[in-house]
């Protein structure tokens, strides 16, 4: 009989033991009002940081899902592998728009990326900012065929080439 009623003491304790340190360990309610009392004064403060006010809700940042993988090509062999993150800075009502026509400009940018590999842009000091602001301008025009002027910037997230 005892070894039938240890185990479902031993539950019944765990479980109690349980529950208590629970409802003990739960967070209050008090963090909580702090927060909400707190963030009206963070936005105000922001603004006034930024002295300009309302430019904040003016863009988005648009995340291309995917990596661009771009191969450095010398002498009909693979001799790197350039792989580039981007990003958009554009008005927040191409969002949608941005994320439908997605693929086909990934295929644009492949194509300048390609393109600027095959000039050797991205050999030698590639991250030298004269090198990097021609492709991100050659970007941004490709960005503003199919999206229009709502792209402010095209925003090179990180760049690294891998020598094979």
């Amino acid at each position: 009989m005892i070894k039938i009623l240890m185990p479902i003491a031993f539950l019944s304790v765990g479980l109690g033991a349980g529950i208590g340190v629970g409802i003990y360990m739960a967070p209050s309610e008090a963090p909580a009002l702090e927060e909400a009392e707190t963030k009206p004064e963070m936005a105000k403060d922001k603004s006034h940081k930024s002295g300009k006010e309302g430019k904040a809700d003016e863009f988005d940042y648009l995340k291309m899902t995917k990596q661009f993988v771009v191969p450095i090509v010398e002498d009909d062999k693979i001799a790197a592998m350039v792989t580039m993150s981007l990003s958009l800075e554009a008005n927040p009502a191409v969002t949608d728009t941005f994320y439908a026509i997605e693929p086909k400009l990934r295929d644009r940018f492949l194509q300048v990326l390609f393109d600027h590999a095959n000039t050797g842009g991205f050999d030698g000091l590639f991250t030298q900012s004269d090198n990097l602001g021609a492709l991100r301008k050659a970007l941004l025009e490709v960005a503003r065929k199919d999206l229009g002027d709502d792209v402010s910037q095209v925003l090179i997230m990180s760049v690294n080439r891998q020598d094979t």
